[in-house]
């Protein structure tokens, strides 16, 4: 009996790899994050209570869309992938899963999202997470390896789910849902330039035409983090002045954006890759914090 339940435990174990292999495919973190600005976009969208049953619907499907697109991507950058030391171990470059299968469940993924989100919320909101999906895979991902400006095309799509969580709520494409898009859109820049600041070797050695990499001074990198840190100063403001959200949202945020501008003109002064570290991981506290207070500010009123 002892080896039948060893073949047993064998394949339990290679069957949860294998499920976990699927999961990594999806890009939990970066999906979780875009289910969090699209419930965003939907509470600012809505008048009066929130439908949460609307929103369900409009969270599961944004998922599905975001999980498929990851591995749509993966799928495409697999042989640049294993190029680079901390995309090798990834379950296509290293073997564990097949092309045709992460193609196959990225595709299915993203077909049932955006056809739930059709038929179950909005053709409207279908229609933008289908255009996210299309910016992201056919024009941000193959331009990752000819220009430096795929950041600026990439903070397009990464932008867009607000807008798609304040259709679904809103029924339109309003003028906050424009905020929200121009808030994302800038915050990319800090936040992706310290990344590739960090990995920029890894990037180079990848093939990617990323910013830092075209710009080993850190003159350009530092000029736009700079710029698009201070870009967020009005623009954090504008959900106040729409009244979307009220003064105390207004206080607050001015104080996080000043305290993003502290890290980004450290990065410009010194270009170490520990200032960019510290950018990285305020900015990574800056936007989760704003959309905390946007909530909270509106909720309250």
């Amino acid at each position: 009996m002892k080896p039948q339940a060893d073949i047993g435990e064998v394949g339990y174990s290679l069957s949860r790899t294998r499920m976990m292999d699927y999961v990594t495919l999806t890009k939990p973190r970066i999906s979780v994050f875009v289910a969090l600005s699209t419930t965003v976009g939907f509470v600012l969208g809505s008048s009066g209570s929130v439908d949460l049953g609307r929103m369900m619907h409009t969270l599961l499907a944004t998922l599905m869309v975001s999980a498929g697109s990851a591995a749509l991507n993966q799928f495409i950058e697999r042989d640049l992938d294993a190029r680079m030391r901390r995309t090798a171990n990834r379950p296509l470059p290293s073997g564990r899963l097949q092309p045709v299968e992460a193609f196959v469940f990225g595709l299915l993924l993203c077909a049932i999202g955006i056809f739930y989100l059709g038929l179950k919320v909005s053709w409207l909101v279908s229609l933008v997470a289908a255009l996210t999906n299309f910016i992201y895979l056919f024009l941000y991902t193959p331009l990752k390896q000819k220009t430096a400006h795929n950041t600026a095309v990439g903070a397009v799509s990464g932008a867009l789910p607000p807008v798609g969580g304040w259709a679904a709520a809103h029924g339109d494409l309003g003028i906050g849902a424009w905020v929200l898009f121009a808030i994302m859109f800038a915050w990319q820049f800090p936040h992706f330039f310290s990344i590739a600041w960090i990995y920029q070797e890894d990037y180079k050695q990848g093939g990617y035409r990323m910013l830092p990499v075209e710009d080993p001074s850190g003159n350009r990198t530092s000029h736009q983090v700079v710029l698009y840190s201070l870009v967020l100063l009005p623009l954090g403001l504008m959900p106040s002045l729409l009244q979307i959200s009220g003064g105390v949202y207004f206080v607050f945020s001015v104080l996080l954006t000043l305290g993003l501008l502290f890290y980004s003109f450290a990065f410009a002064r010194f270009r170490t890759e520990r200032h960019a570290r510290h950018l990285m991981r305020a900015t990574l506290i800056y936007l989760p914090a704003l959309w905390g207070m946007m909530i909270l500010d509106k909720l309250a009123t």
